[in-house]
């Protein structure tokens, strides 16, 4: 019997998110809507601009905001990341524990360095642009895998991003490994355009000889396939996983198959942010189908849940909200 319903591996950052407009953005020279890495004289500078902003702070990680979306929709998560012994890494442990998820930090002790931070930029149009300083997180390597935890799961979830961090990298395809012989499904989300553009390679060896779920946005998914032509895009995507999850913003979501394409529509929100949505239809999916959901109503949970989350500031829902959502949006299984 599986112990955990999801184990993830992935960045463990502490946001920070501002409220900015579009030509603080520009002045900024921030690229808009997607994910740049930064280091610490670029954090300074970014930070200077931003200096009259009370910023929100909160857990977050891609692969984190999985883990804790699954764990408090009522199942069982552990997370393998990495964080430095300061007043960030103390917040960022105590948040996982907070929200019911088990990790490894639990067993080992802190790094000296600085907590990977990320710089979460909403502009008016309820886009997100993050500036992500790893720190320690860039030396996150295998030594926080828990391999018996691994084989005791029902999924195993890598981040994309990992594919910037040689050592993550590293850690994530020997977890695949670990998972795959052990008969356990494999996740991978391809995280951000960035990605896609600059560690490709990265991602190709995560998926490896494919994976059980694959998840990205539309906008991945056509810069992965190199065609802005939707139908090219879902045929070159149900070669890379058994099931392939496409959020499509207020288009709602499609899970596709070799078989079946389930197009989910959306909730009609007004969209205020939108850290996270990705991250939390990928936790609320991954819990619905470990309870044995079938994938168009794991996707109507989903979209449910990201909903909310772009209807607010942050990139957590409370457990009433995801409770409330959780009994109307899901069918009582016979």
């Amino acid at each position: 019997m599986s112990h955990y319903d999801l184990y993830a591996i992935g960045n463990a950052l502490v946001d920070s998110e501002f409220e900015v407009s579009d030509a603080l953005l520009k002045s900024m020279g921030v690229d808009k809507r997607h994910m740049t890495l930064i280091d610490t004289p670029r954090r300074a500078e970014l930070l200077s601009h931003v200096k009259a902003i009370t910023p929100r702070q909160t857990g977050g990680g891609s692969a984190g905001n999985t883990v804790v979306a699954l764990a408090q929709l009522g199942g069982k998560a552990f997370y393998s990341c990495k964080v430095a012994h300061d007043d960030l890494g103390d917040f960022y442990v105590k948040d996982l524990q907070a929200r019911g998820v088990d990790t490894n930090l639990n067993h080992t002790r802190s790094a000296a360095g600085q907590t990977g931070s990320c710089m979460v930029l909403v502009t008016p149009d309820a886009e997100r642009s993050m500036c992500t300083f790893l720190g320690v997180s860039a030396e996150l390597d295998d030594s926080a895998l828990h391999p018996q935890d691994i084989v005791k799961s029902k999924i195993y979830y890598m981040e994309g991003y990992l594919a910037a961090s040689p050592t993550g990298l590293n850690a994530a395809i020997k977890g695949r490994q670990i998972a795959k012989e052990a008969g356990v499904a494999l996740a991978l989300t391809l995280s951000d355009v960035s990605m896609i553009q600059f560690c490709k390679a990265g991602l190709d060896a995560m998926l490896g000889d494919g994976v059980d779920y694959l998840f990205c946005n539309q906008e991945e998914a056509q810069v992965w396939c190199g065609t802005q032509n939707l139908d090219e895009v879902r045929a070159q995507l149900k070669q890379l996983a058994k099931m392939v999850c496409m959020t499509r913003g207020p288009e709602g979501s499609e899970v596709l198959t070799s078989e079946n394409t389930w197009h989910v529509p959306a909730e009609k929100v007004k969209a205020i942010d939108t850290n996270g949505a990705g991250d939390m239809f990928a936790g609320s999916f991954l819990y619905a189908i470990a309870r044995g959901y079938a994938p168009e109503q794991a996707a109507a949970l989903g979209n449910h849940t990201a909903a909310a989350v772009v209807s607010q500031h942050g990139n957590r829902l409370t457990l009433g909200q995801l409770s409330t959502i959780k009994a109307y949006a899901l069918p009582a299984l016979k």
